[in-house]
């Protein structure tokens, strides 16, 4: 240590204290003399205070000193910052806004904040963000979830605003039924590397409303918090010199859109992963954002075109067995679903299953502005001319599932209804099998010959719904002699019980004396829903051995039995479809003489849709076979006109009968996938197809009847009797596949199993 003692400095009172005399009383000696003191006391006092300066420098810091205070300034700062961090992100959130003009930069809180559901879980997060100021966009705001909200409605209810009724929307446990994917399922809690992604887009909407940062966040919002979603954060800019674009972060993804106020126009982009679904969000999307304009002052309301949707589906990422290089083996959905129009028409639940109707425009048919051109009354445009060409589609699911559409009711329909029915004589007593919608029924009821049609429907409510939101499919009044409603013709008689205990109940003992039917039509769910009931319905050996019993001698069935099989399709034995080969082989084994399967392509499902037929007797058969000419000659007597212009018939005719006699070649190729390979297969003929004509049949010139390869139990060809394969046959063909009064003069025309000629005259006719 250094110890310096310091001295008084001051010359003049060194100099006053040794002569007692003030400044004033020296002389010019005296002066001159004191001035020399007082510099060389100034040298001395600089060489004291240069000494002490020097003694300070070379005082030294021990290294561990240095270590230590420079850790704990460092863990003290370190743990401020944490402090500080969580402080800001459980406090109220801070809201970042500028308005940018020229170089005045001033902070603004207009726009709400994102909020949390109550009872969600949101993780934290940090937040990293870069802004750039440029010339086009006049403000800037950013805002962050609001935490607290969760913690101040905790305990209470939360029920967000809501502007219009929104019963038409399925609730959030049954939104999972609609257009529903296994592979998109996250319920098990792992976060699958996939999503949806959802494109829309809007016209005709209000300028002022996409013009609003405000009113375009709180729609955002007011989305993300009734979809069950979670925006973290969003940002916003306001454009020069007018529009908006916002950007939101969500927990599943992102929400983003850009408006065109003076075009009244706005895109949207929804992506999110999980299993929630996003399509039964449209009319939730519209209501919030497609605002229709306000009219202006002298304006007509009816003049403001209400604002369109154009929307977009599709499928994004990875998914547990699914490979996006496929197509999807049970629906199209991966694609892209394009639709300028879908609006919901009833969305609801019965007792039995969810029940939705959907009105669809698909540009690729019908697009929006041919709709709007046959609105307009009065107009010359071949639009206005037939607006029933250019309605939108309506669409009908039960559970999710497609059902029956407005433009596809007639072909399948009458596909599976009129086939049998005019293969039969004299159709009087038909049951139907589901078809709650009512169109099978009215399709029924055209026949002059049918008595009484029996519908069990075990579910009563698809049928008042149907009356209300499907009228077409239940409309009779364009039958001579029925009602308005087809179940107020007095020849329906709608049962509203389940159909298996039915036919089981009534018809389970062969010799019951409860009246029989000519025809059962089997319209329920399809082969391979993933339903407990459907395996039943389609395998249960009690019941179809009751449908068997429940048939006239020489009844038909018609069962519904799912889509065609594409030819890459493994045998329906092991694959999607198994339900069907084993009701097939059940209704062979039953003792039904013949099988056959058609298929139908204009019923605006998935894929062509495939109908099976089951005769008991060979001549009824034989009747299936007719060719156009008698067919039509049939439709005319049986069926004859409407009482209005419109044709009671849309769809099926002689022609169409003739492609249903021909079995399709596909059924073929996965029959004969089987291992081992059936021994049809080996047949060159299998896939012959030749039809019995009874004109030829009739005609008094001899000739060599044609085999009849018809499909039976998945395969062209005869169904086999277990007791006719006991029986030895002399003939050379089986007797099963001919023509049964062909058959009763097979004598004469084999011996010593040779083909004989004979004369026409010795065969037996009708």
């Amino acid at each position: 240590m250094c110890q310096i003692t310091r001295r008084s400095t001051d010359p003049l009172e060194r100099r006053q204290s040794a002569t007692g005399k003030r400044i004033d009383e020296l002389n010019n000696k005296e002066l001159v003399a004191l001035l020399n003191t007082a510099s060389t006391s100034n040298e001395q006092a600089n060489d004291n205070e240069q000494s002490w300066v020097q003694c300070i420098l070379s005082t030294s810091l021990s290294v561990p000193f240095v270590v230590i205070t420079f850790a704990i300034t460092s863990l003290l700062a370190f743990s401020i910052g944490c402090v500080a961090r969580v402080y800001i992100l459980s406090s109220q959130p801070s809201n970042y806004g500028v308005s940018i003009e020229g170089s005045v930069v001033e902070e603004v809180h207009q726009l709400p904040a994102p909020t949390i559901i109550p009872g969600k879980e949101v993780p934290y997060t940090t937040y990293t963000s870069k802004h750039f100021q440029m010339p086009g966009s006049a403000t800037s705001n950013t805002l962050h979830i609001d935490r607290s909200s969760a913690i101040q409605k905790e305990g209470g209810s939360y029920a967000p605003p809501l502007e219009e009724d929104t019963s038409a929307l399925a609730e959030p446990e049954e939104e999972s039924t609609m257009n529903e994917h296994s592979h998109n399922t996250d319920e098990s809690g792992e976060h699958l590397p996939a999503g949806q992604h959802l494109l829309l887009d809007f016209k005709d909407v209000d300028s002022e409303f996409l013009n609003s940062e405000e009113r375009l966040a709180k729609a955002m919002i007011e989305l993300t918090n009734e979809s069950g979603l979670t925006l973290l954060s969003y940002h916003c800019h306001s454009l020069v010199p007018i529009g908006v674009s916002c950007a939101g972060v969500l927990l599943e993804s992102h929400v983003a859109f850009h408006t065109w106020p003076l075009d009244g126009v706005i895109a949207m982009d929804l992506f999110t992963c999980g299993g929630g679904l996003l399509i039964p969000l449209l009319p939730l999307v519209k209501r919030l954002f497609g605002v229709p304009r306000v009219p202006e002052l002298g304006e007509d309301l009816k003049d403001i075109p209400e604002p369109s949707m154009l929307w977009s589906h599709k499928w994004r990422g990875f998914r547990h067995g699914y490979d996006p290089n496929m197509e999807d083996e049970d629906d199209n959905t991966h694609q892209y679903q394009c639709l300028d129009r879908w609006v919901p028409v009833v969305s609801t639940r019965t007792k039995f299953q969810a029940y939705d109707v959907y009105e669809v425009l698909s540009p690729e048919k019908r697009d929006a502005a041919s709709y709007h051109k046959s609105l307009e009354e009065g107009g010359d445009s071949y639009e206005a001319r037939n607006p029933e060409l250019f309605a939108p589609n309506r669409i009908l699911f039960l559970d999710g599932v497609s059902q029956s559409t407005r433009y596809g009711d007639a072909s399948y329909h009458e596909s599976i209804v009129h086939p049998a029915m005019i293969a039969h004589d004299s159709p009087e007593r038909v049951a139907i099998i589901g078809g709650g919608e009512g169109a099978t029924m009215r399709e029924v009821l055209k026949h002059k010959t049918v008595k009484n049609a029996v519908m069990i429907e075990i579910d009563d409510e698809i049928v008042a719904l149907s009356k209300e939101y499907l009228p077409d499919w239940t409309d009779c009044s364009n039958i001579e002699g029925s009602a308005k409603w087809c179940f107020d013709d007095e020849r329906a008689e709608p049962r509203y019980e389940d159909a298996m205990a039915y036919f089981v109940d009534r018809f389970h003992d062969p010799a019951s004396p409860e009246s029989k039917f000519d025809v059962i039509i089997m319209d329920a769910l399809d082969p391979n829903d993933g339903v407990e009931f459907a395996t039943y319905l389609y395998t249960d050996q009690a019941y179809i051995q009751s449908l068997h019993n429940a048939l006239t001698r020489s009844g038909i069935l018609v069962v519904q039995v799912g889509e065609v099989p594409e030819s890459v399709s493994p045998p329906d034995e092991i694959g999607a479809f198994k339900n069907r080969a084993m009701m097939m082989k059940q209704l062979e084994e039953t003792g039904f003489k013949s099988i056959h399967i058609y298929e139908e392509g204009h019923s605006q499902f998935y894929a062509p849709w495939a109908t099976m037929v089951a005769f008991k007797d060979i001549e009824t058969r034989n009747s299936w076979y007719r060719n156009s000419a008698e067919v039509d000659i049939q439709i005319k007597k049986r069926i004859g006109k409407g009482t209005t212009n419109a044709p009671l018939l849309r769809n099926f005719d002689g022609s169409t009968m003739m492609g249903y006699q021909v079995t399709p070649k596909v059924f073929d190729t996965i029959y004969c996938k089987q291992q081992p390979v059936p021994a049809k297969c080996f047949d060159k003929n299998i896939n012959s197809n030749q039809a019995y004509n009874p004109i030829l049949d009739r005609s008094s010139n001899p000739r060599q009847s044609k085999i009849h390869h018809f499909f039976g139990r998945g395969q062209s060809g005869e169904v086999r009797n277990p007791e006719a394969e006991n029986e030895t046959s002399s003939y050379p063909f089986h007797p099963k596949l001919l023509p049964e009064k062909f058959i009763n003069g097979a004598d004469l025309l084999f011996k010593d199993n040779k083909l004989a000629t004979c004369d026409a005259s010795s065969l037996e006719r009708e």
